[in-house]
């Protein structure tokens, strides 16, 4: 069984750091605030150009945070984990303070010396803190060529892996026994199974998000991955059947893939995602499903969360190049979704996997459904 390179520590060195460092200590001195902390581990992962604050995956807080002020940037973190997170997580320019984990005030003091008692910021606010000043918020979606390679890289093994998971079960395996195969697939790759969504045949009719079960997934299965690694997110969903698809469903990936591709088509910088949500509502109803946009969210900007903004009717949120989108129109049994870079001129699809069978729609190749029989 294949897994991609997953070198240990990102070579962050270079221009990508050096931009976030003087994006922070600038938008710290434009908001006069006395520093910005950057406590979720999406925020630690963008600062630190791919590092991971995370022990526990579930929790929206890591065991650091990125501390920023006019005179510098650097991580906040326990005597527990500072010797890991220089070796392993952190650039070697960006240092690490350490306080002892039985004495968090004494973070509290350090941050106090270095923010002077000025206003401060943070994605994650304290009581008497605010949130992010916007701007930096939409740079965060802009990536570096340094991490549109890493991304590159995450979304080919994420699509991989799924395909991998897909050829290794069967009508008898059981929703639980899937999950399990795909979040070995990933994880040998050095990619953290975040979502792993799995519905056989009776389930998919059902429900949007389905959760894992013990049934048998029958003659057909649809698996949604949000893997993460070096903090990026790949999103992808894939459709496996045991027999011929029937000409309804046939018709329903049709529909499907043509309001992706109606998003697609819309997701150009300078758009909002009011925009492209009005493209996909447009859709869905020239293709015979209108209303089909309120039973399900359709996607919308990604990177450093499975999902930086949703799309929705009057969001403001700005496409801009180079961004990330995952689009997924669904219909009750059927859904499309691939994580795709907007760039100036193009568009690019990251979770690819050539050995997975497409098809073409509207000029482009998209997944096709599969069938193993």
């Amino acid at each position: 069984m294949a897994a991609i390179d997953t070198p240990d520590v990102v070579d962050a060195s270079g221009s990508e750091l050096d931009g976030k460092v003087a994006l922070l200590r600038d938008t710290v001195e434009r908001n006069r605030l006395g520093g910005i902390r950057l406590r979720g581990q999406d925020w630690f992962a963008w600062a630190t150009c791919g590092g991971s604050s995370a022990v526990l995956l579930a929790s929206e807080r890591g065991i650091a945070e990125v501390l920023a002020t006019p005179t510098g940037v650097h991580v906040l973190t326990s005597a527990i984990e500072a010797d890991r997170l220089r070796a392993e997580e952190v650039p070697d320019a960006l240092p690490v303070l350490e306080f002892a984990w039985a004495s968090p005030d004494e973070r509290e003091g350090q941050f106090r010396d270095a923010t002077r008692g000025l206003p401060v910021a943070s994605d994650l606010p304290n009581p008497g803190e605010v949130g992010l000043p916007e701007d930096l918020v939409r740079e965060k979606r802009r990536l570096y060529p340094s991490e549109i390679t890493r991304y590159r890289q995450v979304g080919r093994g994420a699509a991989e892996a799924l395909t991998e998971t897909l050829s290794a079960v069967t009508p008898a395996s059981t929703e639980f026994e899937v999950a399990g195969i795909g979040s070995e697939a990933l994880l040998r790759r050095g990619i953290e199974p975040a979502l792993v969504l799995v519905a056989g045949a009776r389930r998919m009719e059902l429900y949007r998000h389905p959760r894992p079960t013990d049934e048998p997934i029958g003659d057909r299965v649809m698996v949604v991955f949000c893997g993460r690694r070096h903090g990026l997110y790949a999103n992808l969903t894939r459709v496996l059947y045991f027999r011929r698809p029937t000409a309804a469903e046939r018709a329903a990936a049709d529909v499907v893939s043509r309001v992706e591709a109606a998003a697609l088509s819309a997701s150009v910088p300078g758009a909002t995602l009011d925009h492209v949500f009005a493209a996909i509502t447009d859709a869905y109803a020239s293709l015979g499903h209108p209303g089909a946009e309120r039973d399900h969210h359709q996607g919308g900007t990604t990177g450093y969360l499975s999902r930086e903004a949703v799309a929705a009717p009057g969001s403001a949120v700005e496409i801009v190049p180079s961004v990330a989108v995952a689009w997924n129109p669904s219909l009750p049994g059927m859904k499309i979704e691939d994580t795709i870079l907007r760039t100036d001129a193009d568009l690019e699809v990251l979770t690819l996997d050539p050995s997975w069978p497409t098809v073409e729609v509207e000029g482009r190749e998209r997944p096709d459904l599969k069938v193993q029989t």
